[in-house]
């Protein structure tokens, strides 16, 4: 007989830790793409540099081959010593005559072509790297999609106890509720499912107690007897969608007010005081049973939720009935997020929680009465700012970053908290990326608001914000503190002043002939906080003054085209330009050159090789 064959499907048992395992490698491996990605990025920006810097060259040579042909005619010509008697008896436009400068020009040409090959072909090994890339980030999406499937459960699992508990509850409580339950195939994630089961049956107990009117109640209402409770799941994108939804006698405005008494909340809006049932402690049963009466409930859920970056949101209408609806991430491990900046802080912000985002206007904020609003297409919602809360004093300034922003100006973010929107204002927007999430450990909590971080391509490690708990916290705070000063004892005042608080930077104009002083130049003063330009000779520091805010000039004497000291001539014979200090650094050291330099209205004067200490110390006083 034949050897009998496996079956079509058949199951491995696999350890949880070890799908726990390969997340984290995936996770790494997202990161990695990344960083992939971002290289990738600044490749073609520096070959699109290099590609300009070529053609520069080309025509750097053909003006030199101009300048050659001109100054030919001067010079000696090289001639052979084979045919000398042939060449002499020869016209110059028989025969070409060449100097000893020709071969150098030759070669000059020859490595310019090569420069030009050599581009060609990593221009070419780009765009197949490039193409590499792609296909790579294709392979690892379609690999998420599959180590996803692994760990999903269908909503079945969860709900499969609960119709049993219902009938149960009703025989108990003399209620007669049928449980509906619908789109049991949704496929979640098992980790956001295990997590789940607390919360849907708290919501259940919830709906049952004080959802669900006695039968007589019912019967005097019009209402069919039995009560109907539904719960529902589905997939929507990166979303789950799970709603409990009962047809009963709805959230009692006026009973939530009553149970207020004379506290200050009672005069909130219908949607705050719905909100207030997730308050821990807070009840509307008359009397403790099994079901309620204790204060522990609905707040429970919102904390369980927010363990897996999840969100409810509360509708409810007087006599028709009350519907939760519980958006959750589709998984936990890598997430889509917006990267924004607040305070000179970048944040990630799953997208999943944002309505919408916006530029904001100044025709868009409204302050009314101490509160800052924001008409957002008719609707008038509250405004929340973080700046104000993360104005830290930094002994070490932020490093200037090559890329832009995609908005480089105000922005809101529409959250959704509940059955009210609110606008989380941030001063710019660095795009959408798709990143692994990280926990972080220690002794320390993490701030409020923040519930784990990432690491982006270029290997900077950015704060995952939880923007519902934000903005709990912000609303609940009275206003914003001073800066915490903490200042080592060690460092000097002077190295302190160095940093800025502000989003202001001095700009400094670096003028040499040599490039290799530009940059070590540049290299010292951005170290410090400073912003630098450059120009090569005197001319191009003057077209750099007209295109640029300039706060002080650091300029060479001997230069090409305008030197040192017609530079500034020019600048002082200007009368905007009086009180710019220029600092003149230069390899000569005699008096003779100070001095003029001094008359022309130099600022300073250093010779090479300077005290980086002591021009720095210059730079701070100016």
């Amino acid at each position: 007989t034949p050897p009998s064959q496996p079956p079509n499907d058949y199951y491995l048992r696999v350890p949880a830790e070890k799908l726990a395992q390969l997340e984290d490698l995936f996770g790494e491996l997202i990161i990695e793409r990344n960083g992939l990605n971002l290289q990738l990025k600044q490749l073609t920006s520096l070959m699109g540099l290099l590609k300009q810097r070529v053609n520069s060259l080309e025509q750097a040579n053909r003006s030199l081959g101009i300048i050659y042909d001109q100054t030919v005619r001067i010079l000696q010509p090289q001639t052979s010593q084979t045919h000398l008697g042939i060449i002499n008896s020869w016209d110059s436009l028989e025969f070409d005559r060449y100097t000893d400068i020709h071969p150098l020009f030759q070669d000059l040409m020859e490595i310019i072509v090569q420069i030009q090959e050599v581009t060609q072909d990593i221009e070419t090994n780009l765009d197949l790297t490039q193409k590499a890339a792609k296909n790579i980030s294709r392979t690892s999406g379609l690999l998420q999609n599959n180590l996803t499937q692994v760990r999903l459960r269908p909503f079945a699992d969860l709900v499969r106890p609960f119709p049993r508990a219902i009938r149960e509850m009703s025989i108990k409580y003399g209620k007669e509720v049928n449980l509906i339950i619908t789109g049991e195939s949704t496929l979640i994630d098992r980790t956001i499912l295990d997590l789940l089961n607390d919360p849907l049956i708290q919501l259940l107990r919830n709906a049952f107690d004080h959802g669900i009117e006695d039968r007589q109640k019912r019967i005097d209402s019009g209402k069919n007897p039995v009560g109907t409770i539904t719960i529902d799941a589905r997939q929507r994108g990166n979303l789950i969608i799970i709603t409990v939804k009962d047809d009963g006698q709805g959230i009692n405005i006026d009973k939530i007010r009553e149970k207020l008494g004379d506290s200050p909340q009672k005069n909130l809006s219908d949607e705050k005081i719905i909100d207030l049932i997730f308050e821990p402690g807070f009840s509307t049963a008359s009397q403790v049973t099994e079901l309620s009466g204790r204060g522990v409930g609905l707040d429970i859920v919102r904390q369980e939720l927010q363990k897996i970056r999840g969100q409810i949101q509360v509708f409810s209408e007087p006599g028709q009935g009350t519907t939760f609806t519980i958006i959750l991430p589709f998984t936990l491990s890598v997430v889509k997020v917006l990267l924004v900046e607040s305070g000179k802080m970048l944040l990630a912000i799953p997208i999943s929680v944002v309505e919408e985002m916006i530029v904001i206007t100044p025709e868009m904020r409204i302050e009314s009465a101490g509160q800052v609003l924001l008409n957002w297409d008719g609707e008038i919602i509250p405004l929340l700012s973080l700046s104000p809360w993360l104005n830290f004093n930094r002994l070490t300034p932020q490093s200037p970053s090559d890329e832009q922003p995609i908005i480089n100006q105000p922005i809101v973010l529409i959250i959704s908290q509940g059955n009210r929107l609110l606008g989380l204002e941030m001063e710019r927007y660095w795009g959408e990326q798709e990143v692994t999430i990280r926990s972080l450990e220690g002794v320390l909590p993490l701030p409020t608001g923040l519930s784990g971080c990432t690491i982006l391509g270029d290997g900077r490690v950015v704060p995952l914000a939880d923007p519902l708990a934000l903005i709990n916290w912000l609303e609940n705070q009275n206003s914003p503190p001073n800066p915490i000063e903490t200042i080592d004892s060690s460092l000097s005042t002077d190295t302190l002043s160095y940093t800025e608080n502000n989003s202001t930077r001095k700009t400094i104009l670096v003028v040499d002939d040599s490039i290799n002083v530009r940059r070590f130049l540049a290299l010292t003063l951005e170290k410090v906080g400073y912003k630098v330009e450059q120009a090569k000779d005197g001319q191009e520091a003057l077209d750099k003054l007209l295109s640029n805010h300039i706060d002080v000039v650091i300029c060479d004497i001997e230069m090409p085209r305008l030197d040192g000291y017609g530079f500034l001539s020019q600048v002082r014979s200007q009368e905007r330009y009086h009180s710019l200090p220029v600092i003149m650094l230069t390899s000569r050291s005699g008096e003779k050159h100070r001095q003029i330099a001094m008359n022309l209205g130099a600022t300073a004067y250093f010779s090479k090789p300077f005290q980086e200490q002591v021009l720095l110390a210059t730079l701070q006083s100016l």
